[in-house]
């Protein structure tokens, strides 16, 4: 960790130079609390820092139950006071009238560079995180038996006003076999991979009844006549339980996410490819809902900061606390739609040290539909609290009022200030949480979607997702770093780029090229190096790194390479020629180098 150490300090040392104030006992705290606690404080103890700052952001003054890992200096922590007095008074502790942008900024990048580093959790870390897991669930469950009649009542009232087109629509494709099934790329609890997936010949009881096998595993009748015997068929007790599993996060906590059987996967993504079309192309829900552009969600909250009129809020285990009763009622007038997010559902989950376990709730991170039927579930619980401070019913006109007031995304949610106590309200009548510490609405700081911004100013920050690399074999290390070094360097953070810059031209040779050239090398805003001119193009080259992917051999022909070719969306062809003989996310990856453009 001494290299990150050296980093930290290189961007301290930016900071002290930008803000016109020293840093030079904030590293010596850095390098002595290193000493005795490890790697934990840059990735755990100074995130929570950062956590406190946003906090006294929100409140307008540091309180007394804040920063309390830290030595307090009058009203302000000892570490990075330089910085913090020049947002805060340092007397009283409360918000200046005119905050240092750049100091808001840079407190938040000292802190949460190594936020995001992806080093193993340790195994208590693990174990407490599946635990939590399976305490969730236990909720829930618990939620399911208390929830109010009336509540649930106004709930279906809601979702009728908002979605009701969407998913007749989705009754009517479900009924006139209209959804294309699709595979993706990743693990799935059968371990079936690459190519082999358009070889599956397993299927279920339930999905049969809505998603005929001779259809979506065959590409003619007639073969599906010649080679039915080779179906095998489960019952739901004979269903293969989805697989939990903890992939990093953060060094405080893993992410639990469920790997999916592949043929639930199968239908999972035909129907979310049509809820999330169709909901981004509908001239009314595309106003509340995004699935593939975050800009709105970051342009509000950016607004929001600014004005004051928006607040971003956040939820915790977001798509645990989603729950079969919340989708039952969501769909409760459209029993096409309902019967089919329900036969692709996995209904049990393989928990480490826990067995398999029957779900309470709708489906972990990992399933296809998680995703679109949270938002949903969230948009209806936000407008049911919106209503009760209205104190009206509300309708279709009603609702319209709140485009661009209104806006969810995954679990980032934001509404307008003057309804936070009672959408709070509504979504804990849910059973849904709400992560108080990474929700704003009475300051001037709001985040949402990866765009943080104070006052309508960026403030947010750059994270170190790899340790620093010591050898080219360290590829997806290089990688990060790489990118790492021209998001500081962009960001105006000179001496960590620099110090960035020596560490990567031990491993590799780091010319100036563009954004857009393959290569591995660093921006500059002097332009780019030209080592040669390609004979044929005329365009200029140079020598750099570039990333070699090994795709796993996974060989596809006859009926199995027909289907693949069925299920293709859009009319160009196959982006790698050879997809018919390797498939799958990468087994290795390598460097190179070699001549390439230099911009």
């Amino acid at each position: 960790m001494k290299s990150h150490v050296v980093l930290l300090g290189r961007v301290l040392e930016d900071l002290s130079i930008r803000c016109c104030t020293s840093t030079t006992n904030d590293l010596k705290t850095v390098i002595s609390r290193v000493e005795n606690e490890g790697v934990s404080f840059l990735t755990i103890t100074l995130p929570t820092f950062a956590s406190d700052f946003e906090r006294s952001l929100e409140l307008g003054k540091v309180d007394s139950t804040l920063f309390v890992s830290f030595q307090k200096r009058a009203s302000l922590p000892a570490f990075l006071q330089g910085l913090t007095s020049l947002v805060f008074d340092k007397k009283t502790g409360v918000l200046l009238d005119d905050p240092s942008i750049d100091a808001i900024q840079g407190i938040r990048q000292v802190c949460n560079l190594f936020k995001k580093l992806e080093v193993p959790c340790s195994p208590e870390r693990n174990k407490a995180a599946i635990e939590q897991y399976v305490k969730t669930e236990s909720d829930v469950r618990m939620g399911m038996m208390t929830m109010d009649r009336d509540l649930l009542r106004d709930y279906r009232r809601i979702a009728h006003l908002l979605f009701w087109d969407l998913f007749y629509q989705c009754d009517l494709a479900i009924a006139n076999g209209e959804l294309v099934p699709k595979h993706g790329p990743g693990a799935t609890a059968d371990r079936v991979r690459g190519n082999a997936k358009f070889q599956n010949r397993i299927w279920t009881e339930r999905l049969e009844k809505l998603f005929l096998a001779s259809e979506y595993l065959f590409t003619t009748p007639y073969q599906y006549f010649t080679d039915m015997e080779s179906v095998v068929w489960l019952t739901p007790e004979q269903e293969i339980p989805s697989r939990i599993v903890s992939v990093p996060k953060t060094l405080k906590a893993p992410r639990i996410i469920a790997i999916e059987p592949v043929y639930m996967q199968y239908v999972q993504q035909a129907i979310h490819e049509f809820l999330a079309d169709g909901t981004e192309k509908d001239n009314y829900l595309s106003h509340f809902i995004g699935f593939t552009d975050q800009e709105p969600n970051r342009t509000m909250a950016c607004q929001g900061s600014r004005t004051s009129e928006f607040a971003t809020l956040d939820l915790s285990e977001a798509s645990d606390r989603v729950s079969i009763q919340h989708v039952v009622n969501l769909l409760h007038e459209h029993p096409l739609t309902k019967e089919a997010v329900f036969a692709c559902r996995s209904t049990k989950a393989d928990v480490p040290g826990h067995g398999v376990l029957t779900l309470a709730k709708y489906a972990s991170m990992g399933s296809a539909l998680t995703f679109p039927l949270e938002a949903m579930v969230f948009l209806t619980v936000v407008f049911l609290g919106i209503e009760k401070e209205l104190k009206t019913p509300l309708s279709k006109k009603l609702i319209k009022s709140f485009f661009g007031k209104v806006r969810i995304y995954g679990d980032d949610i934001i509404v307008p200030v003057d309804f936070v106590p009672s959408v709070i309200e509504s979504l804990e009548a849910f059973g849904l949480k709400v992560n108080s510490s990474k929700s704003f609405w009475t300051g001037k700081f709001r985040e949402s979607c990866g765009g943080d911004y104070f006052n309508g100013w960026n403030v947010g920050y750059v994270k170190a997702r790899r340790v620093l690399p010591s050898s080219r074999k360290h590829v997806s290390e290089i990688v990060s770093t790489v990118a790492l070094r021209n998001q500081m360097y962009t960001s105006g953070y000179w001496r960590t780029a620099e110090y960035l810059d020596r560490i990567l031209e031990r491993v590799i040779p780091m010319p100036r090229i563009g954004p857009d050239s393959p290569g591995l090398g660093r921006y500059s805003y002097l332009g780019y190096d030209v080592q040669k001119e390609c004979p044929n193009l005329q365009r200029p080259l140079v020598r750099a790194a570039v990333v070699d992917s090994v795709i796993p051999e996974s060989n596809l022909e006859d009926d199995g390479a027909l289907l693949k070719y069925f299920l293709k969306r859009g009319d160009e062809p196959f982006a790698d020629k050879r997809h018919l003989e390797r498939a799958g996310r990468p087994v290795a990856v390598n460097i190179k180098l070699r001549w390439t453009p230099s911009y």
